[in-house]
């Protein structure tokens, strides 16, 4: 499972999001997207736990949680849906 992280300082790091979740257990991977035209932080990521038991905990404890001056959204990510190729132009 991963877990959406979003209303995030634009200065968080990886490695500031590895702290806050590794209290909960061990983290497998952290994205934290950047803009393609301008290289700046988003505003959300994602982290992959290594077990599900400590991802529900992560996400009932820092979902509406202050941190870095923002109140974090911490949920379950939902599937990517597929984007459709078609365009008019």
């Amino acid at each position: 499972m991963t877990i959406y992280v979003g209303n995030l300082s634009f200065q968080a790091t990886e490695d500031d999001l590895r702290e806050v979740f590794a209290e909960y257990g061990e983290v497998s991977r952290i994205s934290l997207p950047t803009d393609r035209e301008t290289g700046k932080k988003r505003g959300f990521a994602f982290v992959e736990m290594k077990d599900e038991t400590t991802e529900d905990a992560a996400i009932a404890d820092l979902d509406g949680a202050e941190w870095l001056g923002r109140e974090l959204r911490v949920n379950k990510a939902k599937p990517r849906e597929p984007r459709s190729s078609s365009r008019a132009f």
